[in-house]
């Protein structure tokens, strides 16, 4: 590549705040082309579907084009687009317009399950992407995708379009935010959405009698990314692999492990309106303000001096809630305060609900999706306990630390590589690790906690160092413009 010319990268993404969003993954999509597009020579453009999500908001839209035929799909199937631009700050938005496919209530599927045609839907939007970068005469030199909803894209420029000349030069970075969701369906969805039916065989994209659009992404792109170096491992063994690992060991040496960052405007102690009084490393005081709210809110004595430790997050066993009920009883045999809030499975709900009514004074819950109240959790909290039984990348323990709230969280993946042991002699580290998925070894880990809750020096100098951490996307931003300049050269 010529350079003097500017870098185009373009993200393939099925989700990207603040737009449409179900988890982590529109955070990472939302925020890396804001803070990649501010390093010089990079130009990035993000594709995503127009979700009726998105129409909601009535934003300044323009149309590019309209009607456009998908010829390569089967007679008879949905095959026409249009395609908008939006202007987000320092980069463009291209969203995919097929109000058959995307005109509804939920991005993936309603809480009774997935849409039957997920995969229809989303071979369709990879498709379109294709033809919209030669319509509007754009072409990636790196094409960015990201997780199963976005990998065909890969498999159609390799299988479908390999004499392509538009798509010579392109380079392509596929990344894994959750290998837990791979997008799996019966075999004759490969003639439906246009791909040689060669491609069933376990090669290529058969996995155990079904097509695995992630498995695309893994076979037909450049490079894999993963959103944590720790994860990056992880699932190259069967314990993290949900099958995929051999794959992945297979392309170990076109594999790397990327922390993810968070947005510290966005993020930030000092200005978050949520919060009823600011602070920041320099003046705390503000803090104890949180505290004191968080209490209220809940219920409990705003005056109280016991630990407060904060959760937030998805009910799910992948977040390790089968470990923190088994676990309840105990933990709320210690003097603190155990706040939580999330939504997720039922059961989860169902015996969080049943612990709550049994210990009213020092357990508060509230099952909603709150973005105010998590930030208050995360303010006001002294501890954020993470008991996650696996965990790509998480963002919540970097939230807590932008916020001097100090992380309890099970050693592995992201929060391995982000979290560092407190050590009390040499005062060094921002949180606390723990390794066996069991009750002893986190009730351990909250107990060293605890134990130096308020005790000077430690206390004043673990803050220190949680307010210290840094996360922010201009660090991870550098390291994929150097992995993007990488492969160029494959």
């Amino acid at each position: 590549m010529d350079q003097s010319q500017n870098l185009k990268v373009a993200f393939i993404t099925p989700e990207m705040a603040p737009l449409a969003k179900t988890g982590g993954l529109a955070d990472v999509t939302g925020a890396l082309p804001k803070y990649l597009s501010r390093l010089s020579q990079l130009e990035v453009t993000v594709w995503l579907p127009l979700y009726r999500e998105v129409k909601k908001k009535n934003l300044n839209l323009k149309q590019l084009a309209g009607n456009v035929k998908l010829e390569l799909l089967p007679a008879g199937v949905q095959n026409s687009f249009s395609i908008f631009e939006y202007q987000v700050e320092n980069f463009k938005v291209y969203l995919i317009e097929n109000d058959f496919y995307f005109d509804r209530d939920y991005l993936y599927g309603t809480p009774g399950g997935d849409y039957p045609d997920n995969g229809h839907r989303f071979a369709f939007f990879c498709l379109a992407v294709l033809t919209g970068w030669k319509l509007i005469n754009w072409k990636p030199d790196i094409i960015h995708a990201h997780d199963w909803q976005a990998a065909l894209t890969l498999a159609y420029l390799k299988h479908v379009l390999p004499n392509d000349s538009f798509y010579q030069k392109t380079r392509s970075l596929f990344t894994i935010h959750n290998l837990a969701y791979q997008g799996l369906f019966p075999p004759e969805i490969l003639r439906q959405v246009a791909l040689p039916f060669y491609l069933f065989n376990p090669e290529d994209m058969e996995f155990y009698g079904q097509v695995n659009y992630l498995k695309a992404g893994l076979l037909y792109s450049d490079a894999i990314s993963t959103v944590s170096p720790t994860y990056s491992q992880e699932i190259q063994t069967p314990e993290f692999g949900f099958g995929l690992d051999g794959v992945l060991r297979k392309r170990s040496d076109r594999l790397f492990g990327l922390l993810n960052g968070i947005d510290y405007q966005e993020w930030n102690p000092e200005t978050d309106p949520a919060l009823p009084a600011h602070y920041s490393r320099q003046a705390p005081a503000g803090k104890f303000l949180c505290r004191q709210e968080l209490l209220r809110y809940f219920g409990f004595d705003p005056q109280s001096k016991k630990p407060i430790v904060g959760l937030v997050s998805r009910l799910a066993g992948q977040k390790g809630f089968d470990l923190l009920v088994k676990s309840l009883e105990e933990i709320l045999k210690r003097d603190l305060y155990l706040i939580i809030l999330g939504t997720g499975e039922k059961q989860i709900q169902d015996m969080l609900l049943e612990a709550a009514k049994k210990y009213p004074d020092k357990f508060g819950l509230k099952i909603a999706f709150d973005d105010r109240l998590a930030r208050l959790i995360y303010a006001g909290s002294d501890f954020f306990l993470i008991p996650s039984r696996y965990e790509p990348c998480g963002l919540t323990q970097m939230y807590s630390l932008r916020y001097g709230t100090i992380p309890i969280a099970r050693s592995t993946g992201g929060l391995k590589d982000s979290i560092q042991e407190f050590d009390p002699e040499r005062l060094e580290g921002n949180g606390f690790l723990f390794q066996e998925y069991e009750t002893k070894s986190l009730l351990a880990a909250l107990d060293r906690a605890l134990s130096l809750y308020q005790r000077q020096p430690f206390w004043s100098k673990l803050k220190d160092n949680a307010f210290r951490s840094d996360f922010s996307w201009e660090k991870a931003a550098s390291n994929y413009h150097e992995l993007y300049l990488k492969i160029l050269e494959f």
